[in-house]
């Protein structure tokens, strides 16, 4: 896939041609007009069209600022970092829970998933229509399906009710239109989501059927992954397992032997990922916008932002290889020989958006680093087993999977059966072994946990569950969207 990243810079252009041709052909003869079936009914172009659905990830509203701060800086595991004066934006608003429907992040967020959607009703809408292969053709459609499945996951996570839009939008037709600013119940995104990635599953390749060329494209192993995920924050603890074991007994994945390779560039798309998004270090730089910069060492790599909590920092057992994993402190010295500042507004920061300028691919461009951003791991599909299994009363399977991520942390194995405990102990888990991969607050709100642990922080009860709708799409919508509790 890093092969034909490189390709998405032409993708957006060739909508946009597209989409010009067709707007100048209106006043010539019809037989003249370029439709956009016929641009893409090639193996190569109709390639191109779901390209520009992965692209979308890349942006910056999308994973970038407003991400870390939303799933990050809003949860116990990190503090909005930086200097003290610099907010953001809205980061420091994020971090203390006084944030509104004004604010940018939460705009971002609407905007960058919502345009995802859009790509991907446009590819599915198109695609029937190509001449290419039928093959190729179900494959493009499962992975654009892949793609929605997870744009809606980002949103209904993080406001709850949104619009379900599943084909594209005729703008000259109102109910159409005002159908797409009014709010579906949350069940309806998640049965839209479940439904999707069932697809997904049985029409995508396995990782290993794709060509090197291809390596990073949606798999069904990641769609049954993600359909895990989905199914444990439904509580459908027996179709989580289900899905998680699949994974697990496919013998596609594996744990890597080093945890502090996983987020490097040596650790990209290795045995242990079953979804990432993808980036190019050079020569053409394209990566997750400012991703790295963001949080990089405040004064020498980058703004200091997203700084490891002293919660976190203190969750880690000792002995856990984890944690010299996730942080960087002041004066310590890198894998890469690097030597950090001892004088820093930070008592932490993030090492998984670290890049090496010496050992990993650099070409000097700070906004577009060569970081892959890690979606989905099979060590969460482990913990995910776990908690499913011991919910469903199985310690035994629970604590299979549970030893096999702590064994890999140079830790003890567990032998707590008693099922509340072994939750506890799960929940925990989850917390140290995907610290700052944006998960954190989300498992918070469906472990029912949020206002316990964040309430300090400023957290309310039947407020900050989700976040506000953006008003400024309210005010688009003519007031047919309506507000969370803000």
């Amino acid at each position: 896939m890093k092969k034909y990243m490189i390709k998405l810079l032409v993708t957006v252009i060739s909508m946009v041609l597209v989409t010009a041709c067709t707007k100048e052909f209106l006043d010539v003869k019809p037989e003249g007009q370029i439709t956009p079936e016929g641009y893409y009914s090639t193996p190569a172009r109709a390639q191109e069209l779901v390209n520009s659905i992965y692209n979308n990830m890349l942006t910056w509203d999308e994973h970038s600022f407003s991400w870390i701060g939303i799933t990050s800086i809003a949860s116990d595991d990190a503090d909005k970092g930086s200097s003290a004066g610099d907010t953001g934006a809205d980061k420091d608003k994020l971090d203390n829970f006084t944030y509104g429907p004004t604010d940018i992040s939460v705009n971002e967020i609407w905007v960058a998933n919502f345009r995802g959607i859009s790509r991907t009703n446009l590819a599915l809408d198109i695609l029937p229509k190509i001449a290419v292969e039928s093959k190729l053709k179900n494959r493009l459609k499962a992975e654009a399906r892949f793609l929605r499945a997870y744009f809606y996951w980002n949103l209904v996570r993080t406001f709850g009710d949104v619009p379900l839009i599943n084909s594209v939008i005729d703008p000259t037709n109102s109910v159409q239109v005002d159908q797409a600013m009014i709010r579906a119940p949350k069940q309806q995104i998640y049965d839209l989501i479940i439904s999707d990635l069932l697809y997904a599953k049985d029409s995508l390749y396995n990782k290993g059927q794709y060509e090197n060329a291809d390596l990073g494209r949606a798999t069904s192993g990641a769609a049954k992954g993600l359909l895990a995920k989905v199914y444990l924050y439904q509580k459908n603890w027996q179709a989580s397992f289900d899905m998680a074991a699949q994974v697990i007994n496919s013998g596609e994945y594996a744990l890597v032997d080093d945890y502090s390779t996983i987020w490097r560039e040596i650790g990209e798309n290795s045995s242990e990922s079953l979804f990432e998004v993808q980036a190019v270090g050079g020569p053409i730089a394209l990566g997750v916008q400012q991703y790295s910069l963001v949080q990089g060492v405040r004064g020498q790599f980058g703004w200091g932002f997203n700084s490891p909590s002293e919660s976190l920092n203190n969750a880690y057992e000792e002995n856990d290889l984890r944690r010299e994993a996730t942080m960087i402190y002041p004066s310590e010295v890198l894998w890469d020989d690097v030597v950090i500042l001892d004088n820093l507004p930070n008592p932490r920061y993030n090492q998984k958006a670290y890049v090496s300028r010496s050992q990993e691919t650099f070409n000097g461009n700070d906004e577009q680093s060569n970081k892959n951003l890690r979606v989905l791991r099979y060590a969460e599909v482990l913990l995910i087993h776990a908690e499913a299994a011991n919910e469903l009363g199985n310690a035994t399977s629970a604590l299979q999977s549970l030893n096999l991520v702590r064994q890999r942390a140079g830790l003890d194995d567990i032998s707590v059966t008693d099922q509340s405990q072994l939750r506890q102990l799960i929940w925990h888990e989850r917390r140290v072994e995907l610290g700052m991969e944006h998960d954190r607050f989300f498992d918070l709100v469906r472990q029912g946990r949020a206002a316990e642990v964040m309430g300090p922080l400023g957290f309310i009860a039947g407020k900050h569950e989700v976040f506000p709708v953006p008003q400024s799409q309210i005010d688009i919508s003519g007031g047919l969207l309506t507000q969370n509790n803000y």
